[in-house]
This record gives structure tokens, sequence and C-alpha cells, in this order.
């Protein structure tokens, strides 16, 4: 049995130019999926899964207050909605802020990519395995959290574990890709991952997505990885670095769907999807538009 993580990176520093123009006032954490800020989706997962520590990679001050403002709590506002009998209200304001969870932040000044950014929290990591998850992937699951399914399979087999998504292989060379694989149900045993490969290098239909559960060794290996074709350190190299040493790296096809933030049309689309799955006056309310248009044309 090895010991489960119970700290978390959340990379959020950037421009978040694929999100302009909101963007240009506020981070991307902070755009809204059915109603809660993408954010929130991303720590209601660590605190399910009992994380004791999340840490913020920011790009500047403003930055990093947003999300300090974001998650302390506000006791005049609290009191506020209390006074009006706004229950619901108060409960939802309430829920932002779990209890029991510490947020720290560590500061990446340039963007040298994502990997650089995870080497950037490294003196507050110290010594302890740990987490990474990117904000604008939201994962909705219907039983367990994404987190704690990853940290069932970490805490069995330690080595490395991530999320994985089969795609058609056209789509592959989008991702990073996991390669030399075999699979036993819901878990893939790898022996390296390729950060976008060309279509002849692809020999799986396994996308390293994350998030990811990973050993303390990752914050040695960083440095010493060769920057991508991007011209940044990206994770996924010092992962499969780290496969390439012997440390093992496994797979999760978890039960869960994945709504992608990273754009605007992408957050259009999965604010469709999730809204009307959530929301039944939604839904009908949909399925009159469509009728609508249809008549339209």
């Amino acid at each position: 049995m090895f010991l489960r993580p119970d700290v978390v990176v959340l990379p959020v520093a950037g421009l978040s130019t694929r999100n302009l123009p909101a963007t240009k006032a506020m981070h991307k954490g902070f755009l809204c999926l059915n109603n809660l800020p993408i954010i929130q989706y991303a720590v209601d997962a660590c605190a399910e899964a009992g994380v004791k520590e999340i840490i913020f990679i920011y790009s500047d001050e403003t930055n990093r207050k947003m999300y300090e403002h974001y998650f302390s709590p506000n006791a005049e506002l609290e009191e506020r909605l209390l006074r009006h009998d706004k229950l619901e209200l108060w409960e939802a304001l309430k829920r932002t802020v779990p209890d029991g969870v510490k947020f720290s932040f560590a500061c990446q000044p340039e963007p040298r990519g994502n990997g650089h950014a995870i080497l950037c929290a490294k003196e507050i990591i110290g010594k302890r395995d740990f987490m990474v998850m990117w904000v604008d992937d939201v994962y909705v699951c219907r039983g367990k959290g994404i987190l704690s399914q990853l940290l069932d399979v970490y805490e069995k087999k330690g080595g490395m574990v991530e999320n994985v998504i089969k795609f058609p292989r056209v789509q592959l060379s989008r991702y990073g890709v996991l390669n030399n694989v075999s699979q036993k149900g819901n878990i893939i045993s790898a022996e390296g991952v390729v950060e976008k490969p060309r279509l002849e290098e692809i020999n799986s239909e396994f996308a390293s997505m994350g998030p990811y559960v990973l050993p303390n060794e990752i914050l040695d290996l960083l440095p010493s990885v060769k920057k991508g074709a991007n011209g940044e350190i990206n994770l996924t190299d010092a992962i499969n670095l780290a496969a390439q040493k012997g440390i093992p790296l496994y797979g999760v096809l978890t039960a869960s769907e994945r709504y992608d933030c990273g754009t605007n049309e992408e957050l259009a689309k999965s604010n469709i999807r999730l809204s009307i799955r959530e929301n039944k006056l939604l839904y009908d309310e949909a399925v009159k538009t469509i009728r609508l248009l249809d008549q339209e044309i």
C-alpha cells in the first residue's frame, strides 16, 4: 500500500489569451460553467479526495489576489444573506471555501511551460508526493471524484498515475500519448508518453489528459527536461523521463465526463452540454429553441 498524497498543484498563471476578451480583466479560472467558476470544480474535486493543501501557481499579484479573495470567507456578505433569509445563496457561498484545506501560492513570473510551473511549487511541496490538475479541463463524476479514482489506483500500485481518454488516431497528435501499452480493465500500463507525436509515432489510442498523481522524484527530473517543440518545459516530458528511469506509469480510464473550457467555443459547448444535463427547465428550453430554429431553416 502506498500513502495517498494530500497536496495538489493548480497552475493558474498565464494570460488566458484563448478566452479573451473576458480574460482581459480576470483569470480563466473565474469563467463560469453551469453557473460555477471552473476553478470551483477543481477545488471541489480536491476537497472530495481529502486534499489538505492546494498550491496555486500564479503569474502576477493581480492574478494571486483574485484567488486569495475568492477562497477566503466573506463574513459580511454571509451575514447579509442570512439577515435577508437567502439561505440557498448563503449555503452556496459557504461551499466555495472547503473546510480543512490550506491554500498556498507560488509565482511563475514568466511563461516557460507547464513543467516549469510545477517546478515553481517545489519549495512548498518539499519531499511529498503530489498531484497536478489543469483548471480548464473540468471532470464531472456521478460517483467518486476523479482525484479519488486516481488515488485508489495509486494507493495499490504507486508510481505515476494519470487520467487517460481514448481518442480516434487522427486526433491524438494534439495530446501526449501513452506508448507501448497493455490494458487490464480500466488500467493501462505504459512504457512512456510522447508529447504531441507525429501520426507515425502513435502506437496506442490513449491520450494523457491529467489530472496526475506523481512521485516527488519528478521535481528532481524537471530541471533536466529538454525544451519541447513549443520552446517550453513540458510536464509530459518529465513523466516520460521518469518512466525511462523505471518509475511505473499507469493510465486510468476514469468514470467521468470531460468538459473542455480551454477556448471560448469549447466553453460554450460545455455550458450547453452540462447545463441541460443538470437542469430540466434548461433542457426543455433547449428543445423548444431547437424546434424554433428548425422551423426557420
